[in-house]
């Protein structure tokens, strides 16, 4: 009889953990790849189909002032998933091919604890489908363990393109946007009685490179061919503009860049779908945002903050998409125009998730946690942000930006408030100087707490992108 009962108590806690491993919200993390937010219906733009994006917002909430700490692919990245900024993680611009396959090959994140591990450790299974372009990308890592993704980090067509898949390199002749949509779905299909978390990381838009001098070849190629833009301003070529230069204004780039948005649009429709389809809507989180923003022609620049010489720190370098949907914990319609920057996206999402205590400590990241917006709160911050770019670092506050670079600039000062649109470089400007020089200590200050002397290039540190010792 005693037996019994020590065996029906056992029983009882073991169904008590199965049935709290089962209430935990899954997670689904839609990352694309060098996309501004005005580039979407959601946030204004009048002539890209974005439905699928749109109705995640309005199912949901929308952050209006999103914006990323650096302007390119693998830093951005490596914060999304660490919560650190490039001077904390060591990897400051996009990652040699070299490191992701061969025999240099290594994992950038290897020394820090990030989301997949977190939530791996918490009872979630981990899967990625798309880009990684943070190293040793044949191998899965990262608390992951469901791994299809590209050998490389730029994308030079959507079609007949490498992808790795179980270990091994294969050539996938159909559009890589909607291969990495089925994995998605597989992924959670195969999960659905288990809490999960998909990163399902979009190599789309892109809008970079001789991609952007081919036609597009999706399903809506013919919906754009010749369309006027009105949503791509047709400016005078920035002096700065370095890259991009055969594609800047042109016609065929708009239809581009806009189909393959629209393709991403499509697999977002589908991912909803399928978790309608499983009865997992209303138990899980679903977050959509991109790695950096991008410019189609504003103030004559075209790409991001890596295309111009000197490097940019322009706002829509930074902007990006940010929306959070779960039915029943975040409430329909929502905008927060609180200031915000990708170093905040873990602490936020652990802290909805019920996981807030398991945010890592070492390294300490500036990440702050806004969950309570998600759930309709108010939240009080003081709305700043940092970015840099190897020398180019910049402050953002709500009325003022001051982008510096080593070692002697060139320095811009813009009011924010006067000139969202960045014309007008006040730096050096009659009246400007305490502002310039408040700018100027907040910049360093922040820096002198967060960044690692071994990766803080400003004091002669490192960058894992460039080189790697042991």
């Amino acid at each position: 009889m005693k037996l019994f009962a020590i065996l029906v108590s056992a029983f009882a806690v073991v169904n008590v953990a199965n049935a709290a491993t089962a209430t935990k919200p899954n997670f689904v993390f839609i990352l694309t790849d060098n996309q501004g937010a005005w580039t979407l219906g959601c946030y204004g733009n009048p002539d890209i189909q974005t439905p699928h994006i749109d109705k995640l917002a309005a199912e949901g909430i929308r952050f209006t002032r999103a914006l990323s700490s650096n302007p390119v692919c693998s830093p951005t990245r490596a914060t999304f998933l660490t919560g650190l900024i490039p001077s904390q993680h060591g990897v400051h611009s996009f990652l040699d091919p070299k490191y992701m396959m061969g025999p240099e090959a290594y994992n950038t994140l290897k020394e820090f604890t990030s989301i997949g591990e977190v939530l791996r450790d918490a009872g979630y299974v981990c899967g990625l489908s798309g880009k990684w372009h943070l190293g040793a990308n044949l191998t899965p890592s990262e608390g992951f363990s469901f791994w299809i993704t590209k050998p490389d980090g730029s994308t030079a067509e959507f079609y007949d393109q490498n992808i790795i898949e179980d270990g091994k390199v294969r050539k996938e002749a159909g559009y890589t946007t909607e291969l990495w949509t089925r994995n998605g779905i597989k992924f959670i299909e195969q999960n659905k009685d288990r809490p999960f978390f998909l990163f399902l990381a979009y190599n789309g838009p892109y809008n970079l490179g001789k991609l952007m001098t081919n036609p597009p070849r999706n399903r809506w190629a013919a919906h754009y061919k010749g369309k006027h833009f009105k949503s791509f301003p047709v400016d005078t070529m920035h002096p700065w503009q370095h890259a991009n230069k055969p594609f800047h204004n042109a016609q065929n780039a708009m239809e581009r860049c806009a189909a393959e948005t629209s393709g991403v649009d499509d697999g977002v429709g589908e991912i909803m779908a399928a978790l309608k389809r499983l009865g997992l809507d209303d138990r899980t989180l679903v977050a959509y945002t991109a790695d950096q923003g991008w410019m189609g022609g504003q103030n004559g620049i075209w790409g991001m903050g890596d295309h111009t010489r000197p490097t940019g720190a322009h706002d829509l370098m930074m902007q990006i998409p940010l929306i959070f949907r779960h039915p029943g914990n975040i409430p329909a319609g929502a905008a927060s125009d609180l200031l915000v920057s990708n170093y905040d996206f873990l602490p936020s999402v652990l802290g909805h998730l019920g996981l807030g205590g398991k945010m890592p400590r070492k390294p300490k990241s500036p990440g702050r946690d806004f969950s309570a917006a998600l759930r309709g709160q108010k939240v009080s911050w003081d709305n700043v942000i940092f970015y840099e770019m190897e020398t180019t670092r910049a402050v953002r506050t709500e009325d003022w930006k001051y982008v510096a670079r080593f070692p002697d600039g060139p320095f811009e000062l813009y009011d924010m408030r006067h000139d969202p649109q960045e014309r007008f470089n006040l730096f050096g400007q009659p009246g400007t100087d305490d502002t310039r020089a408040a700018l100027a200590k907040r910049l360093d200050e922040f820096f002198a707490q967060y960044a690692d002397p071994q990766y803080d290039i400003w004091k002669g540190g490192r960058s894992k992108a460039k080189r790697h010792t042991q």
